[in-house]
């Protein structure tokens, strides 16, 4: 009887798709030198509509005949309501009353499920009852790249919980080749610029990664204690969320001066995503009076997914264009 071949494992298949790649194995594991001439590029995600359709609901007021009525919508919905005022309005003018389902404290209203509502988001896709959001596929690729991203999101949350978040989301949404070859990339960045030659568990190496990464809940306790500090005139959602773009800009160039990324002299460029067309405008304009003075060398691409499609609209500053695959 012909023995059955045997199929191949996860690291097998994960390394044939480095055809071309200069691989290294080192401390008994593969890393990729080839991301040594990689192009520097890094991603800021909005979180709802944008990665993942979560569940959580919003709690406003919708003016109906003369009266303010209770009106429970989606985030989705809420990005193009919240600036008509008119007919829309935070129960009780109190923003942390429309919005209770958003933080980690639990209350009779609400709040504290946002793993929750990630793992039902999940099913969703899993299942085939919703399509991915635009830029989930996009997302999914810059963690098996092992590239630097932000967070950026009006939710309430600590940052752990974003990260744990993300985490779970390697867990659920990447395939075991898929999670193989990000850690052979994650690997070759430390090797290649941390000049890193004993390397811990996979554990290890994934969590060191995660916190590489920002993790901005705007509208957060600790966010706003970080605002009151550092930029008390800042009171709208948009400038909350320049201000975390901000911080991740600058968190980029310390990690690339830092590990002499910085002197390779290749073109740096961010991408912002966001589903809301109002986050967008206000971006794309903060980029253009202010960052690209800021930052020279760094070029920035603003992708509006408001559309839901997989077909975005892009608007560019500098002269990059990037597809959001």
């Amino acid at each position: 009887m012909t023995p059955r071949p045997h199929a191949p494992s996860p690291l097998d298949e994960a390394l044939a798709r480095f055809e071309g790649a200069r691989l290294a194995f080192v401390d008994g594991v593969w890393v990729n030198e080839s991301v040594r001439g990689r192009d520097l590029k890094y991603y800021v995600f909005d979180w709802d509509d944008n990665v993942l359709c979560m569940p959580t609901r919003i709690h406003m007021e919708r003016l109906s005949h003369g009266r303010w009525v209770p009106h429970v919508c989606s985030t989705a919905t809420f990005s193009v309501i919240r600036k008509d005022t008119a007919r829309y309005r935070y129960p009780q003018g109190r923003r942390e009353l429309a919005f209770v389902e958003f933080q980690d404290a639990r209350t009779p209203l609400g709040g504290g499920g946002f793993m929750e509502d990630l793992e039902r988001a999940l099913d969703a896709i899993a299942e085939g009852r919703r399509r991915p959001p635009p830029s989930f596929a996009t997302f999914r690729k810059t963690l098996v790249e092992g590239r630097l991203f932000a967070i950026v999101t009006a939710r309430g949350h600590a940052s752990e919980t974003l990260r744990q978040g993300v985490e779970r989301f390697i867990e659920r949404v990447l395939t075991p080749v898929e999670r193989e070859v990000m850690l052979i990339n994650l690997r070759g960045y430390s090797y290649c610029f941390d000049h890193v030659q004993t390397f811990p568990s996979q554990t290890a190496v994934l969590r060191r990664y995660l916190s590489l990464n920002r993790y901005h809940a705007i509208t957060s306790p600790a966010f706003d204690r970080r605002l009151a500090a550092e930029a008390p005139q800042i009171t709208t959602q948009e400038g909350r969320k320049r201000f975390a773009i901000q911080d991740f800009v600058d968190h980029l160039t310390h990690i690339l001066e830092s590990t002499g990324m910085a002197a390779l002299r290749r073109p740096i460029s961010i991408g912002f995503s966001d589903d809301d067309p109002h986050n967008v405008a206000a971006v794309r304009d903060y980029i253009e009076r202010d960052l690209l003075r800021r930052f020279p060398a760094v070029k920035f691409c603003v992708y509006d997914t408001s559309d839901g499609a997989g077909a975005h609209k892009m608007m560019i500053s500098g002269q990059l264009e990037l597809p959001l695959e």
